[in-house]
């Protein structure tokens, strides 16, 4: 299991790298070979990264 990132800059560098790549994932991407797992797999990238920002989020409100 890896260490949790508990500095601000490095969850937000974190979330940056994780968005670069759905950024690239989705320019990879051809809508015209697009299937329904694709989009699947998309959403469960935008999923997990909502999910890690809740996490760093109440990390950050339980330090107040």
């Amino acid at each position: 299991m890896s260490k949790s990132i508990t500095n601000k800059d490095q969850q937000v560098t974190y979330l940056k790298e994780r968005l670069q790549i759905f950024v690239e994932v989705l320019d990879a991407i051809d809508p015209e070979t697009t299937e329904l797992e694709d989009i699947d797999r998309l959403i469960s990238m935008v999923d997990d990264i909502e999910d890690k920002m809740d996490t760093f989020k109440h990390r950050s409100e339980n330090e107040k």
